[in-house]
């Protein structure tokens, strides 16, 4: 309990030290926002600014914080100081400058701002990643809501009815202006997904048998699975996350204000470790040791472990809100990692959206492309979402780093710290996993080790070459 206490805590400060820290570094000011210099009716629309923090957060959720902190549980309570110290450091500082530079830039995607600050060939690179990432992952959280409610409905309702059910609402979602569906729905989720967990926490709280780890510094992985990288791309939502930088631009054409930011996407991302950190405890609290929960996890898959907490804390209540949390989640990250397929596309081919027609013919291929995939085996493709999702996060603070060398800024090693740590990941991750080379840790450590070193160098060369370090000394 002391170390749940602790993390929290944690968090809280992080949130208003270091992230009014970074908040100062980039220094938003009173410029006009996209929402309201562009403010299209579609995709540029002015949001209240509780609003568009409760969709960010469930955009950048959705069942992530869940299941990964579940199967990155297994690793022990290490795992809770990748999620404090990934978030406060990392994956805040990546969202905040993500959204924040996107802004500048009237809500342009990662993959351009890439072009711009990197480079075309990073431009081209981070497209293909970002559109394999959010294909993949749009269509894979299809399949697995759709899998549930056909069970949960009667027997001629099947999986292939609730497929195409959800990627009719994929469309009006990609389609409509965000307003319209995003906009009314989100919030009450967002709420809804903040209450399960707190209810979660409650519950296992109160429950004379079962009690909250505490801290041990030692990887408890049952299969004695290293937990560099592995850890690191498992709790990949909640700490550092490549996804959120596709989903950042989004909200960045919404906010009505540059100061607005801090808590819409660092304060967002923090609610999402905080929800992460909660199933993270809950899960090692409940089964009683890593053993256990690895066991379930095996046994019963992430959805089935989540409905067996859930209910066996909080009865029946729990049992629809979990059924809520394992439908509902997946399909809002899925909807809104159609939607920002079509604003990168838009953006590739300068096809402008506020025509619905123009809109159309993005849309309508996507439907065909997301129909054909569900019809896939994903069980080897899914594997490499995971590493792709954390390149995307090495490349979107790399991108974030660069900024800060271009704007003069002394402190661009708020970024470029993590970046240089996500270059050591991604790099060790490909070269270790059964997806990738397969190569010993003996040769893939110091491999990833180099490439980090590698970065980090350069960007000291940049950054002595920099005129605002010529003027601090």
């Amino acid at each position: 309990m002391i170390t749940f206490i602790c993390c929290i805590a944690f968090l809280i400060v992080g949130y208003i030290f270091y992230g009014g820290f970074v908040e100062k570094i980039f220094a938003p000011d009173e410029r006009t926002t996209p929402a309201i210099e562009i403010n299209d009716g579609v995709d540029c629309v002015p949001m209240k600014t509780w609003k568009a923090f409760l969709i960010q957060l469930l955009n950048i959720a959705g069942p992530g914080p869940i299941f990964g902190a579940l199967m990155g549980a297994v690793f022990g309570p290490i795992a809770f100081l990748w999620i404090i110290f990934g978030s406060v450091l990392g994956g805040a500082v990546h969202d905040y400058m993500s959204g924040m530079i996107s802004e500048r830039h009237s809500g342009q995607s990662v993959a351009e701002l890439s072009g711009v600050y990197l480079g075309n060939t990073a431009k081209y690179i981070v497209r293909v990643f970002t559109l394999i990432l959010l294909i993949l992952a749009g269509t894979v959280l299809v399949t697995s809501p759709a899998a549930l409610l056909s069970i949960l409905t009667p027997e001629i309702l099947g999986t292939n009815f609730w497929t195409a059910v959800i990627l009719i609402y994929y469309v009006l979602a990609t389609l409509l202006p965000i307003d319209k569906i995003i906009g009314r729905l989100y919030p009450i989720f967002g709420i809804a997904l903040i209450l399960m967990a707190v209810g979660i926490i409650c519950g296992i709280i109160f429950m004379p048998d079962r009690s909250l780890p505490e801290m041990q510094l030692k990887n408890l992985d049952p299969e004695g699975v290293p937990a560099f990288p592995f850890m690191f791309v498992t709790i990949a939502c909640g700490a550092v996350s490549g996804f959120h930088a596709t989903q950042s631009p989004m909200i960045a054409k919404c906010i009505t204000s540059e100061k607005a930011g801090r808590v819409v996407f660092y304060g967002a991302m923090l609610t999402e470790s905080v929800i992460a950190l909660i199933w993270a405890s809950v899960g090692i609290a409940y089964y009683g040791t890593t053993s256990g929960l690895s066991e379930a996890l095996e046994n019963f898959g992430q959805a089935g472990v989540v409905y067996e907490i859930s209910t066996g804390l909080l009865g029946k209540v729990g049992g629809l809100l979990a059924i809520a949390g394992v439908i509902i989640c997946p399909i809002t990250s899925g909807d809104t990692a159609f939607r920002s397929i079509r604003l990168i596309i838009a953006e590739w081919i300068g096809l402008e959206q506020k025509s619905v027609k123009n809109r159309l013919k993005i849309t309508v291929p996507l439907l065909i492309i997301g129909v054909f995939i569900t019809q896939l085996d994903f069980d080897v493709l899914w594997r490499y979402v995971s590493w792709s999702n954390q390149t995307i996060a090495m490349m979107s603070l790399w991108v974030a780093t660069a900024y800060l060398l271009k704007k003069n800024k002394v402190y661009s090693f708020v970024t470029a710290i993590p970046a240089s740590f996500m270059s050591a990941v991604s790099v060790t991750y490909i070269l270790m996993a059964d997806e990738g080379f397969r190569i010993s840790a003996s040769i893939a450590y110091p491999c990833g080790i180099v490439f980090a070193v590698g970065c980090f160098a350069f960007y000291i060369y940049r950054f002595l070459k920099n005129s605002a370090f010529k003027k601090a000394v």
